[in-house]
């Protein structure tokens, strides 16, 4: 999972770029890239770390210009240790491109002997966004020459990007600049990464253009949030601020991906027109229905979060059995995220130290800890560990999202099936082997339901995680164990099918 965010405005936008990339810091803490655009000149800065880490005052003042794009990455499942592939990625022809991607190619093999083999275009690395730079590069160049010009028209971008979404298949929020021209946004077809289109009006009266992977990138930079980029939809904006747009997919369906909702997004952020603070808490309205119907409320005596994502939920289904809520986890907030730890006892030494339970909200009490997710089960059977010696009866288990049984292949770099702990176990089964006293996972069905009853215009979602079906049709028993063998092995980022080079690994929820 990344972050994108493009801006075309009447002033630089360096610090503007820089800021917005801080509010998308949750999205990626792996690298962080900078790409401005000055008449023909681009200039950019990038490198591994958080956006703190990576910009110095130095590096600020060289990125003049008042078009730019922004990225934020985390580890990669490819080449995780490489500096050169923190994003935008660059390409000189024609006119000379930068792109920053977020989400995932599943046809990278195919796309890549494409623009290697047959166009003759060179890739750098093991990103598949690099990939699909060619392939946008590509159609740019043969849509202009097809037209005997030398001049790039909005109706060659708009058909370049028809036919990269005819060529590609995946999920996409992309941003990229055009030298001397300007901004461009588009959006896969099934809408599955998010991509928000925002604007402010200056003193003057002049428009500023945004795109951001979430709204709340918007709020801090006091832009206002226009609307959702539709899903196959292409926006661009020239650098005098002029916004054309187009839908240029044959079919769009809006299904996005559910784990935004359950886990990446802010709480703050609004994506496709659902609130996901409001999408939160109505999923605690659901799982306390859940948790009724297989655990007898008497048996608990206080619920409690396990911070930050599941703190909305935990709440509203504390409200709705009638218990206390409770704060008994206390978060170091300097801790990096567990899931990109490497190795197990690295993970495990980094929970204990991210988590410390309060005993005195613990002792002699039947606690009911809720989650977001449960992917891996690590996390979830040290936090249940350290609330039972913190001297807890009993401790029930409650995951605001279903049983994640599937890998992903959209973006969200997942553990192997073999080590997903909700593979082939009951929810009794997972409750044992984590050490609770009970575990209950949300229904899809009712998951889902609480996003549509937000926004009925969704038409459906991305839900392969929980029910192993995938939107783009191409992923097959045969994909999914090229993907397995591969993390297996730790091959290397050319092996391209089934890489997710820039995506978050998840272990359990416990955002930040």
């Amino acid at each position: 999972m990344c972050g994108v965010f493009g801006l075309v405005a009447h002033e630089p936008v360096n610090q503007l770029l820089y800021d917005g990339l801080q509010m998308l810091q949750h999205r990626g803490q792996d690298a962080a890239g900078i790409s401005t655009l000055e008449g023909q000149t681009f200039h950019m800065h990038k490198g591994k770390g958080m956006v703190r880490e990576v910009f110095r005052t130095r590096n600020m003042r060289e990125l003049t210009g008042n078009t730019g794009i922004g990225h934020v990455r985390y580890p990669t499942a490819g080449n995780a240790g490489s500096t050169a592939e923190a994003q935008p990625f660059y390409v000189s022809s024609p006119f000379g491109i930068v792109l920053a991607h977020n989400g995932n190619l599943t046809n990278t093999d195919e796309l890549y002997q494409s623009v290697c083999d047959k166009h003759l275009r060179h890739v750098n690395t093991g990103s598949d966004s690099e990939v699909l730079l060619n392939v946008l590069a590509h159609e740019l160049r043969r849509e202009v020459t097809a037209s005997d010009g030398h001049i790039l028209s909005t109706d060659h971008i708009f058909n370049a990007v028809s036919s990269l979404h005819k060529l590609v298949r995946g999920a996409y929020g992309v941003v990229a600049l055009i030298a001397g021209y300007g901004l461009l946004a588009f959006r896969d077809p099934f809408g599955i990464r998010p991509l928000a289109l925002g604007r402010n009006i200056n003193e003057k009266g002049q428009t500023d253009w945004a795109v951001a992977s979430e709204s709340v990138v918007f709020n801090s930079l006091a832009y206002e949030l226009v609307r959702d980029i539709a899903p196959g939809e292409a926006v661009f904006i020239s650098n005098d601020g002029r916004l054309y747009s187009r839908q240029c997919a044959g079919a769009p369906k809006l299904a996005p991906c559910l784990f935004e909702y359950v886990y990446f997004a802010r709480p703050d952020s609004v994506i496709d027109g659902v609130s996901v603070y409001q999408a939160r808490v109505n999923m605690g309205v659901a799982l306390a229905e859940k948790v009724k119907s297989e655990i007898d409320p008497a048996d608990i005596d206080v619920v409690m979060p396990i911070p930050d994502t599941s703190r909305p939920s935990a709440m509203e289904l504390a409200a709705h059995l009638g218990k206390p809520y409770r704060e008994g986890f206390i978060k170091n907030r300097y801790i990096g995220r567990t899931f990109i730890m490497p190795g197990q006892a690295t993970r495990k030494k980094s929970v204990r130290q991210k988590l410390n339970p309060m005993d005195s909200e613990f002792k002699g009490k039947n606690i009911l800890l809720v989650d977001d997710s449960i992917v891996r089960g690590t996390t979830s059977r040290e936090i249940v560990e350290m609330a039972k010696a913190a001297g807890a009866k009993k401790v029930y288990f409650a995951s605001a999202a279903p049983e994640v049984r599937y890998p992903n292949v959209y973006g969200i770099d997942m553990p192997t099936r073999e080590e997903l702990i909700a593979n082939g176990r009951s929810a009794a089964q997972i409750a044992a082997e984590i050490g609770a006293d009970g575990c209950v996972f949300q229904n899809l069905a009712d998951l889902e339901n609480v996003i549509l009853g937000m926004n009925p215009a969704i038409e459906g979602f991305d839900d392969s995680c929980f029910s192993g079906r995938y939107l783009t049709g191409d992923i097959d028993e045969a994909y999914l164990q090229r993907l397995s063998d591969s993390k297996s092995s730790g091959a290397a980022a050319f092996v391209r099918s089934g890489l997710i080079d820039h995506s978050v690994r998840v272990e359990d929820g416990n955002e930040e």
